[in-house]
């Protein structure tokens, strides 16, 4: 199986059709794909693996090694309780703790913003086709995610790095679990693999990104939004024992007071009389049902 690539160099000209039809398709049947020509600058992004690396190793891998989760493993201890990373977290909106965090240099935090401005305008871009391909305002899921007080969207960082371990068969580098919020947006290692996607019953490894692809999941509050068309997906990290892998996964999720559920347009009609809906089909039994539905739908409205 091939991972869904979504270009987005094609939905300005003729090929918009074909785009938008297989980002629905990866949505509906996959719950994660690759999105490239995205327009972020791809110096930025190295200079943020860069700069995330360099931190790691100066602040805090010597740490990791010495931790209890080296230890436990180094005694063939049970490991099924633990993970394999060594991560931080940066919220960025509503509002942002970047300078909070302990020995982050000042250059990291301004590349990191940077970056995070850029990345916020393609998670609005996708958020707005996600929208526009379910038959929604375009604007739908940025307005749901914004909350009763309109603050936006919460945006958030997951700075990871998996160590190199050197016993990979007994220790998760993530465990199996799919992503609470929305839309998850992850800049990932260009050489050492480890994330895992569990599609039609088996795992399916997702390989390093290369020139800086986007790798993008779904999360729950979209399966929810979208009435369980669009699915998020199991997925797992596993830990590598010739390489440490980098994961910089920034989360485009509802803000803490959105109010989550399904959108009314991609609801079936319900609580009306099976006789009423008799009577609506000796009209229009011979066109398409959504039609039906939707005056099914107003009908039960008004009452």
């Amino acid at each position: 199986m091939e991972i869904p690539v979504i270009d987005f160099s094609n939905l300005n000209g003729d090929k918009r059709g074909d785009t938008m039809a297989l980002l629905h398709e990866a949505c509906e049947k996959w719950g994660f794909f690759v999105v490239e020509n995205h327009e972020i600058d791809t110096k930025l992004m190295e200079k943020v693996k860069h700069l995330i690396n360099t931190y790691y190793e100066e602040n805090l891998k010597e740490k990791f090694y010495q931790s209890e989760i080296a230890k436990r493993l180094e005694k063939q201890q049970n490991m099924f309780d633990i993970d394999w990373e060594s991560a931080f977290f940066i919220w960025h909106h509503p509002t942002s703790n970047i300078n909070e965090i302990p020995n982050l240099s000042k250059d990291l935090c301004q590349t990191m913003d940077k970056y995070i401005a850029q990345l916020i305008e393609l998670a609005e871009k996708l958020s707005q086709l996600m929208s526009e391909n379910l038959g929604l305002d375009k604007n739908h899921i940025k307005q749901l995610f914004s909350g009763r007080t309109n603050k936006g969207p919460a945006i958030g960082t997951k700075v990871a790095k998996y160590p190199k371990c050197p016993h990979q068969g007994q220790v998760r580098g993530l465990r199996e679990h799919t992503d609470a919020g929305g839309i998850i947006l992850l800049l990932q290692d260009d050489l050492v693999p480890g994330l895992q996607f569990f599609k039609d019953g088996k795992w399916f490894e997702i390989p390093p990104s290369k020139n800086n692809a986007i790798f993008v999941n779904i999360g729950d509050q979209v399966e929810v939004m979208s009435n369980g068309l669009y699915k998020s997906i199991v997925h797992r990290v596993m830990p590598d024992k010739n390489g440490s892998r980098i994961s910089i996964a920034t989360f485009y999720n509802p803000n803490v007071d959105a109010i989550i559920s399904p959108a009314s347009r991609l609801l079936y009609p319900s609580n009306f009389s099976f006789g009423d809906y008799l009577k609506l089909y000796g009209n229009t039994k011979f066109g398409e049902k959504g039609p039906r539905f939707e005056s099914m739908k107003n009908m039960t409205n008004e009452h």
